[in-house]
């Protein structure tokens, strides 16, 4: 007997791991092949409610995973990208996607998992374009599924052999409220110790048809599995801000009182699902002299997607009062956080074709940042030094810069840690090189303050032709700063020509500047310190350029 078991737990575990695998390959490759389309989905989310329903059924079908979803919900509304409401449709929407899976599950093509991993693979290793070869890793993380569903109904065969197990199965069968709540139960625990519950539901596909357990214990698994689903959530809220927190409890409420009123109308619900079948889902059929029970996987992917479809739109009217419900339930407390200048939070690398988008608008924020930064300095040039709160702010500003490119930084190789295709990863690096030559800008912009803050000390003043220079440089400066900054925001290459024959002027009118300043100090006398000072200045501006034009040929891939 001790060996029977060690059989059926090598091959029940062995396929649960392929089966897992699978998942994450699906997952992956689905990601990478939907691309811009994720991030449009994302972009969706708005209070309308059903749109956010929409948007994350949608994206929860793309990336197969509802825990994925709900995780990177919480980091959204960690960040401040998300609002509550918008983060609770999302969630439910979620719930909806999720079944998709379990349809996956229905198609009986469990012999040809094999032959599909072995043909994906030759497309995975061996196609030349991105989209081909994550294509292949998606169709063999389907292949590893159905391979995987099929190892674990083969070894669940044996258990129908054990009277031990046999009988154990019965103390959890779904024959009265108190044994569906138990087989809920069951199904909750299973889904928190393998966190995910696309695994358990194939589990519970596996047992049943192999007629180790029946529909209705089956259907009240299921019920119990969308409970565990949520753990994931609610360790992921672990630390955060109080509104993530509360989507990871609203997602978790959701669920719960969901199960609650289904169980209540359990009988009721069967009979609907058998109706929508057209046939028994206990009915055993004989195929090739083995048990087989045809009809009991779609039975249970349509108690799966029943549920989730029935309690979304019971709750979706009510969204607006569910949300004022969360806020009173898990209220405002002190809430002691490392102040972040970006909203970037890791959670979202569980979905990098997401994560890249929120990391751009972190980069173009430093954009705009810089270009205030740019204004508010020839003001400071032109008004002298009186303005306080205007230096402060530019030195602030400066600081700020620095941090939000570390935190982009951080953030990005993080994401660069993980698996993403090649194309994702160098538009990481991009990101990465662009922040730098963004926060290089600021620093210049402060030298060139503080340049000026030493002439000012010293009871300098800049003369006429000196003013009149700098003026026109920064002008010039100004104006390519628009020039790159709409290349980089527009991602548009087709400029860089025009870009380089703007550069060439900048560093012509800054040597014609230079070479005025050295005849005029050739024929009158001037202090020294104003003199050097005048031409770091110059100089700083023409570094500014240099960085902006490295920013623009990252954008071309020329860098």
């Amino acid at each position: 007997m001790n060996s029977v078991i060690a059989a059926i737990a090598t091959t029940v575990i062995g396929g649960l791991g392929i089966f897992l695998l699978g998942m994450k390959f699906m997952s992956d490759g689905l990601q990478v092949i939907a691309g811009d389309r994720l991030r449009k989905l994302i972009g969706m989310v708005t209070n309308n409610r059903f749109l956010a329903v929409g948007a994350g059924t949608l994206v929860t079908s793309i990336i197969q995973s509802s825990s994925i979803t709900t995780v990177l919900v919480v980091g959204f509304v960690n960040s401040g990208l998300m609002t509550l409401r918008q983060a609770i449709g999302v969630i439910l929407g979620s719930n909806i996607g999720t079944t998709m899976t379990a349809w996956i599950l229905v198609i009986a093509i469990g012999k040809y998992g094999l032959p599909m991993i072995g043909i994906a693979v030759f497309i995975y290793l061996f196609a030349k374009g991105e989209k081909i070869q994550f294509s292949g890793m998606a169709i063999m993380g389907i292949g590893m599924v159905f391979f995987g569903l099929e190892l674990m109904k083969n070894g669940f065969v044996p258990l129908r052999e054990l009277p031990d197990f046999e009988r154990w199965f019965h103390l959890f069968e779904a024959n009265s409220y108190v044994g569906v709540m138990k087989c809920a139960g069951i199904g909750c625990l299973l889904t928190l110790i393998v966190q995910s519950s696309s695994a358990t539901v194939g589990v519970t596909m596996g047992l049943a048809s192999t007629g180790i357990i029946r529909f209705e214990t089956a259907a009240a698994l299921v019920l119990g599995e969308n409970i565990g689903t949520t753990i994931t959530a609610l360790l992921a809220s672990i630390g955060t801000s109080v509104n993530a927190r509360r989507a990871a409890y609203a997602h978790s409420l959701f669920n719960v009182s969901g199960v609650i009123w289904i169980t209540l109308i359990f009988g009721f619900y069967l009979s609907i699902i058998r109706k929508i079948i057209g046939v028994d889902p206990n009915t055993m059929v004989m195929a090739d002299g083995v048990e087989t029970y045809p009809h009991i996987c779609a039975a249970i992917a349509m108690v799966h997607s029943g549920f989730n479809i029935a309690n979304t739109a019971l709750f979706v009217p009510f969204l607006p009062l569910y949300t004022k419900l969360m806020e009173k339930l898990v209220p405002e407390k002190p809430y002691v956080e490392k102040p972040h200048l970006t909203h970037l939070d890791v959670r979202m690398v569980e979905t990098p074709m997401v994560a890249i988008e929120q990391s751009r608008k972190e980069v173009i924020v430093m954009c705009d940042r810089n270009r205030v930064m740019l204004d508010d300095l020839k003001m400071a040039l032109s008004n002298g030094t009186s303005n306080q709160e205007l230096v402060k702010s530019l030195f602030d500003g400066e600081e700020a810069l620095d941090t939000m490119q570390k935190e982009i930084t951080v953030f990005l190789t993080e994401l660069l840690a993980g698996r993403i295709p090649p194309s994702l990863s160098d538009e990481a690096q991009d990101q990465v090189r662009i922040a730098d030559e963004y926060e290089s800008v600021s620093d210049y912009v402060t030298a060139i303050l503080k340049l000026h803050l030493r002439i000012s000390k010293a009871g300098l003043i800049l003369s006429e032709p000196m003013r009149n220079d700098l003026f026109a440089l920064h002008g010039l400066i100004s104006g390519y700063y628009s020039l790159v900054g709409t290349v980089f925001v527009n991602n548009d290459a087709s400029t860089i020509q025009h870009v380089h024959r703007q550069g060439g002027v900048i560093t012509d009118r800054f040597r014609e500047f230079r070479s005025r300043h050295l005849q005029r100090i050739s024929e009158t006398k001037h202090d020294p310190m104003m003199c050097n000072a005048y031409m770091d200045m110059l100089s700083d501006y023409r570094k500014i350029k240099d960085h902006l034009i490295n920013i623009a040929e990252v954008v071309a891939g020329e860098k």
